[in-house]
């Protein structure tokens, strides 16, 4: 049960930066530094996803 919690809440963290790297990127270009950070920091939620499955 705790397993599907955390799981629910990596994904609802996943959508909700995706979505602010996205509004990120079309305010302020693929290029610049708060688009870069909020894409690394999607990333690592993406592995922390991926190694929570393993």
């Amino acid at each position: 049960m705790r397993f599907l919690k955390i799981e629910i809440i990596l994904k609802l963290k996943i959508e909700t930066k995706r979505k602010h790297l996205y509004k990120k990127a079309i305010d302020l270009g693929l290029t610049h530094p708060e688009v870069i950070n909020c894409s690394q920091e999607l990333d690592e939620l993406l592995n922390k996803y991926s190694n929570l499955a393993k």
